[in-house]
């Protein structure tokens, strides 16, 4: 019995090892496939498309019985949930990623948690007393953490590496001019992954409204990859115009890209 309790405490700390592994991994391969020259609306069309065909037979098999009729206003919900969570927010996730590294868009991830409780303030899904302790907790961690990302994306600071083998026109005005272009690169970026975890903290207060009015999980996320798919196909299509060939698939990584990212789903 004792041994039984000892691994029941120890599950939940070993599945969550297990999917933050499983997300650095999908930000790394993502990173790999982006710098390779793949088009990150393709890799989510594929990626949601994959989910929703996985995810449909799966939802209609275990929630065929418990499943509430499926409303217009359900509809409307789960197509905004796609919006903020699946194309939007991925998509500027991923254009981050692009222009900046996979370690240094994961801090973005970690603002999470404060952000969604930021904005759950206003909506009074949240509630602190600053005369309490635990109030001044809340706000002085929610500071930090928002300090601490906005330094990390604003900040520079110099090489940890010595580059003896620069030439005496390093610091030329083209150089300088390249530095302030890879700046403000590097903040555009920054806001883009800021944005995309707004988005995304956004999508986690609209799903504890969604959910009780749609208690079906299996079938939430198969419409929600479905109109994601949608969503990224349609602004590929805009963003690329009849490009065809943007949809084929170049080597086995960004196949397995997206298939890793897909089971990312089911954890």
């Amino acid at each position: 019995m004792a041994e039984e309790n000892r691994s029941n405490t120890w599950q939940p700390f070993v599945a969550m090892l297990a999917i933050e592994l499983a997300l650095a991994i999908v930000n790394v391969l993502f990173k790999k496939a982006l710098d390779d020259g793949a088009n990150p609306l393709v890799l989510i069309t594929y990626r949601h498309s994959i989910s929703a065909l996985f995810l449909a037979p799966i939802s209609y098999i275990l929630e065929r019985n418990s499943r509430p009729k499926l409303t217009f206003r359900i509809l409307c919900y789960l197509f905004f949930s796609a919006l903020l969570g699946a194309s939007l927010s991925q998509y500027l996730f991923l254009f981050g990623v692009q222009r900046t590294s996979a370690t240094f868009s994961c801090a973005f991830l970690n603002m999470a948690p404060i952000m969604t409780f930021v904005v759950a303030l206003p909506f009074r899904m949240e509630v602190v007393d600053i005369r309490s302790s635990s109030g001044i907790t809340k706000v002085l961690g929610s500071t930090v953490c928002i300090a601490g990302v906005m330094t990390l994306s604003l900040y520079r600071g110099s090489s940890l590496l010595n580059h003896p083998q620069l030439s005496p026109h390093a610091f030329s005005t083209a150089a300088r001019l390249g530095v302030k272009r890879s700046t403000g690169q590097w903040v555009i970026s920054s806001t883009a992954l800021f944005l995309g975890t707004l988005l995304w903290s956004c999508w986690f207060l609209a799903q504890s409204y969604i959910g009780k009015l749609y208690p079906c999980k299996y079938a939430s996320t198969a419409f929600m990859s479905f109109f994601g798919a949608l969503q990224s196909a349609m602004l590929a299509s805009l963003s690329s115009g009849r490009n065809l060939s943007m949809w084929v698939l170049k080597d086995k990584l960004e196949i397995f890209t997206i298939v890793f990212a897909v089971s990312t789903y089911f954890q």
